[in-house]
């Protein structure tokens, strides 16, 4: 009796392994799932198993030869195959719906290997893994309905605490405000943005000292919005718009019933608004003296007693204060505790006033105009070079607040779309702004080219454009013609300075 011939042995090497599981799992998909299809590297569909054959006639197509050849995306609506292509990355489980149904699906890109080692996609296969999903996947989409369930109910809950915190005056705010908001670009407003930057870095007490209507509050919120703490909430407290007796309570809220009048349910003070978040403490020069030793206490412990308890509550607020008064004077005259200053004083921040960064305020009647425009619904007047000119000679006492309310003025009185100096005149003698005789000038003129009051009516934008000529010769004198030098010490870019000297 002759031997039986022996069976066909399995590839042993690991290429041909590899060759048999690509078989196989093809053989597997194709026939466990629904229906697939393959796409060359163009998006051709150039092969259809019989599955998908049931999904032809909703799509358009009466048997697979006519559906093969189309592009993919032409022949199947809201398909993502083509960035399955694009990128080269899969799809392992999406929903699709289209005029065919509903359907769970896959998407995988087809590899061939190179000589380099990586894989250039060739094309893409799509896999229909269900077509009833609400049957098929029903304990999975009954957990999804739970969860949305609990997140809805979630919202409505927040949305109503937000709600209540708003009709109490008690809502925390996010910062509304960026270091792009505090428009400028002088030396004295880069300046000032630079070391606010280096502020939003840390975490120690930052003390904005500078006149009212310099952009403070601004500089508060930008570096909030800069910080780890961006995130968490914005709390401001004005001091001098809180009456002396109730700053106690707005600081550290009260316990229920802990006077008369008081919330049966207590409420939390401003510290604990801000937990996680900034304190904004505005104009902290009129905080009562008889409240610093408890402001101080808070700094140090990080915690709270609100009114009326006998708890400590903690709290983690980096704190932000701010004032338009002498701080030290008032140290010296007894009304401000020299030991909460120096807690104060650590991130010590002068914002510049309106006078010392004149040549912004082109800049910033151009952002405040376009603002007044959104708020009125009117286009913001033109103004002249010579109404520029006189603008950026005055004192401004009321700084960017002052500036804003005498465009706003301007706005309304105007007949024309174009303001010279004469009608920015009438309304700065209405108004009280200091200096409106004669403008100053941007920069005192160099040596040997006179003072005539005449050189400084010309257009502000000459002006401006001669005034930075004159201070980059003098910066790249100082530096011996070293450019990136020169821009350090005139507080700009390298490109900036470029620009400037015309040699982009």
């Amino acid at each position: 009796m002759p031997a039986a011939s022996p069976s066909p042995a399995l590839p042993l090497d690991a290429e041909g392994i590899l060759a048999l599981a690509a078989r196989s799992m093809f053989q597997l998909f194709s026939s466990m799932s629904q229906g697939m299809f393959l796409i060359d590297r163009s998006g051709r569909i150039v092969w259809v198993n019989e599955g998908y054959r049931r999904f032809l006639p909703a799509l358009g197509f009466s048997d697979l030869n006519q559906f093969q050849g189309h592009m993919v995306e032409d022949v199947i609506p809201n398909t993502q195959m083509r960035r399955v292509l694009e990128t080269g990355e899969p799809v392992l489980v999406d929903l699709l719906t289209n005029k065919a149904g509903t359907f769970v699906v896959s998407r995988l890109p087809l590899r061939q290997e190179r000589p380099d080692g990586r894989g250039e996609v060739i094309g893409a296969i799509g896999i229909v893994l269900f077509d009833h999903p609400q049957t098929t996947l029903q304990p999975l989409l009954a957990k999804f309905a739970l969860l949305q369930r609990d997140l809805d109910e979630a919202r409505r809950e927040l949305a109503s605490q937000r709600g209540r915190a708003a009709r109490s005056g008690e809502l925390p705010r996010q910062a509304k405000y960026s270091f792009a908001s505090f428009i400028g670009s002088s030396p004295a407003a880069v300046e000032v943005k630079r070391h606010a930057r280096r502020a939003a870095q840390s975490t120690s007490p930052v003390l904005l000292l500078g006149e009212t209507g310099t952009g403070k509050e601004l500089l508060a919120h930008a570096i909030h919005g800069a910080s780890a703490r961006a995130a968490g909430p914005f709390v401001t407290v004005n001091i001098a718009a809180v009456p002396d007796t109730l700053l106690e309570a707005e600081f550290f809220g009260f316990a229920p019933g802990a006077f008369t009048g008081a919330d049966r349910r207590g409420r939390e003070g401003k510290f604990k608004f801000a937990d996680g978040g900034t304190l904004f403490l505005d104009e902290i020069g009129d905080m009562p003296l008889s409240l610093q030793a408890k402001l101080l206490r808070a700094l140090q412990e990080g915690e709270i007693e609100p009114l009326g308890s006998n708890k400590l509550v903690p709290f983690d607020a980096r704190v932000i204060a701010a004032t338009s008064r002498d701080l030290p004077a008032l140290v010296r005259e007894g009304r401000f505790r020299e030991d909460l200053f120096y807690r104060l004083n650590v991130l010590p921040l002068r914002v510049p006033p309106l006078r010392e960064r004149r040549a912004d305020i082109p800049a910033l009647v151009e952002a405040l105009g376009e603002d007044i425009a959104q708020r009125t619904g009117e286009a913001p007047p033109e103004l002249l070079p010579d109404a520029l000119a006189l603008l950026a000679g005055q004192h401004w006492r009321g700084n960017t607040r002052e500036l804003r309310n005498v465009l706003e003025q301007l706005a309304m009185r105007s007949d024309s779309q174009r303001v010279d100096a004469a009608e920015v005149a009438r309304v700065l003698a209405e108004t009280g702004v200091e200096s409106i005789a004669a403008p100053e000038p941007l920069a005192a003129p160099a040596a040997g080219e006179g003072d005539d009051a005449a050189a400084l009516l010309r257009p502000l934008a000459e002006q401006v454009a001669e005034l930075e000529q004159r201070a980059i010769a003098a910066a790249l004198a100082a530096t011996g013609g070293n450019k990136l030098a020169a821009a350090r010490r005139l507080g700009i870019s390298r490109a900036t300075l470029y620009d400037r000297m015309g040699e982009r």
